[in-house]
């Protein structure tokens, strides 16, 4: 499949070639090609979808259970976090690092080997 963001691409407005740039949204990076002339801004379609499923799963919430498994506890991760998750990463490492970041707040995080290439 060829990736827009590798291809020379011309602004319909100006004919002129866009020049290529990272803009962060909510910690995600999103490719975009900007016209230097009219400064019109074409997002990257993959990085928008990206973060249109992320900004759906964030403004929701998720009840789950805890439960006991021999002297620890379990919770219950809902499976479209980790079915997002996935379709980030494309090396899946399923550890998780856990963290007591304040009272009554448990921070999860993936342990992720990917690198973001630009």
């Amino acid at each position: 499949m060829i990736n827009l963001y590798d291809q020379k691409v011309l602004c319909n407005e100006c004919n002129l070639q866009t020049n290529k740039n990272i803009i962060t949204e909510n910690g995600f990076q999103i490719r975009t090609l900007e016209c230097p002339n009219c400064s019109k801004i074409i997002y990257h379609p993959w990085d928008i979808k990206e973060y249109e499923d992320f900004k759906k799963l964030k403004s929701r919430d998720f009840n789950v259970k805890l439960r006991m498994v021999g002297n620890s506890f379990c919770v219950s991760v809902p499976k479209e976090l980790i079915d997002f998750h996935r379709e980030m990463e494309n090396e899946i490492n399923d550890m998780v690092r856990l963290n007591l970041e304040g009272p009554g707040k448990i921070g999860m995080f993936f342990v992720s080997k990917k690198i973001y290439k630009k």
